[in-house]
């Protein structure tokens, strides 16, 4: 089998042909989005369509034009496809599809597959990907019946079906698209549906392997390391968060000061899961202190899980690179955790993933301080936001120039592919055979 594997490896490039059908299913979505049954009045020009094409595919949320007013129902239709074929993964659909016509699943789609699901090997990649799309689509058919619960008797049955079913599938993919303009402000004090919400883009970005992981394993102690870091990061990541969003946010007015008490800690919360890739908001961003926006650039370059609907560097990278942090200081060789070894390759892939994004982001903000009319943090704050496909603006997307709506597209891509898939296309890997003497270099 390895074998076969490293054979069909010199034929194929996984990052290349997952890029390519990205880029295909992008650009004929933006065919589709341009076409006038796709509009509700006004005609949107093809780069607009475009646009909202990428930011849907990738699973961003980041907009140039109002989804509710622009789009047509067949428009929004559209949009939703492209949502739940970006969270799951184009080849999942792929796999699926081989399936139905009963056509062999080769090693070329298997590798492709692999390279989607960002798996270390392709055994059982087949398997994963069948039960990517039954959890999902399980867990979206609850939460639509829940949200039409909660949605129907406010808005009737047509559009509260329809407004449950496409929130629904942009909250578990952390798309963030909302067919209200104001996203969820209207929810801020809504319990219901902020629970029901952030619930979805919270599973949706632990990532399937532990979704997976967590339906075969019971106890805690017999999951992966993986799952575990991703559990446990994600519950401190979130208390820490909505804590320190309360304490800076409690007396602006223009957010969540005039708010009960009750209430601001349930806008905290919100604020402080959203900005982990799934875009939604129920107070206005742009009003936010710039302490807050700064704290919520992090969260948003962290991002969600590895093999999950969102982006970043990734939750397990960034504990990875923590914690590697903590063992030099200890003066120790290996960096350990739950009584595990992380070996040293997995350290150098997280450090090679973080300098990469942080490289991208500071090219592309320089060419926008160039092109764009925006305050720094401003730029800054799109940039990561389309980075890690998060979808939160401070009111810069409907204002970009359209070099700046194709390197925030650029960025939503490489959000989504991930850096090193993007620079895995450019290169040829190969195992090095030779060593050579070792000698210290001066750092620090």
């Amino acid at each position: 089998m390895r074998e076969r594997e490293r054979l069909y490896k010199k034929k194929v490039s996984p990052p290349l042909v997952l890029i390519v059908l990205f880029l295909t299913v992008a650009f004929v979505g933006g065919i589709l989005l341009s076409l006038p049954i796709a509009h509700e009045q006004e005609p949107v020009a093809f780069i607009d369509a475009l646009f909202t094409s990428v930011s849907a595919l990738t699973v961003t949320g980041l907009v140039v034009v109002d989804t509710g007013t622009t789009f047509s129902v067949f428009g929004q239709v559209i949009i939703m496809l492209l949502i739940q074929v970006g969270g799951l993964g184009i080849m999942t659909f792929a796999i699926f599809f081989f399936f139905l016509i009963g056509k062999k699943v080769g090693i070329q789609q298997r590798l492709v597959v692999q390279q989607a699901l960002n798996q270390r090997t392709v055994g059982g990649i087949l398997m994963l990907a069948k039960r990517v799309l039954l959890y999902s689509l399980t867990i979206e058919g609850v939460a639509f019946l829940l949200l039409a619960i909660r949605w129907v008797p406010e808005w009737g049955w047509k559009f509260g079906l329809f407004t449950s079913a496409f929130h629904t599938v942009s909250a578990f993919n952390n798309a963030g698209f909302s067919l209200w303009s104001d996203s969820l402000t209207r929810y801020a004090s809504d319990p219901t549906v902020t629970i029901i919400i952030t619930l979805l883009f919270m599973i949706g970005g632990l990532g399937f392997t532990v979704l997976v992981d967590l339906w075969k394993t019971k106890r805690f102690q017999d999951l992966m390391l993986h799952s575990k870091i991703m559990i446990v990061a994600t519950i401190s990541v979130t208390i820490v968060s909505t804590i320190v969003l309360f304490i800076i946010e409690m007396n602006n007015p223009h957010t969540i000061g005039s708010m009960s008490l009750e209430n601001k800690w349930l806008a905290s919360y919100f604020q402080a899961v959203t900005p982990r890739t799934a875009g939604f908001n129920t107070v206005d961003i742009s009003q936010l202190e710039e302490p807050s926006l700064f704290f919520i650039l992090g969260l948003m370059f962290v991002g969600a899980g590895s093999a999950s609907t969102g982006g970043g560097i990734k939750l397990t990278t960034f504990v990875a690179l923590t914690f590697s942090v903590i063992t030099f200081i200890q003066d120790r060789e290996e960096v350990h955790l739950y009584k595990r070894t992380i070996p040293v390759a997995i350290i150098m892939k997280a450090m090679a993933i973080t300098l990469l994004s942080m490289a991208i982001i500071f090219v592309v903000v320089f060419i926008l301080e160039l092109t764009e009319e925006a305050p720094f943090l401003m730029i800054l704050f799109e940039v990561v936001s389309a980075f890690g496909t998060v979808g939160l603006s401070m009111g810069l997307t409907t204002h970009l120039t359209v070099i700046g709506k194709l390197l925030i597209m650029f960025m939503m891509f490489v959000g989504k592919i991930g850096p090193l898939t993007l620079a895995y296309m450019f290169t040829t890997k190969r195992k090095s055979v030779v060593h050579y003497p070792r000698e210290d270099v001066l750092t620090g």
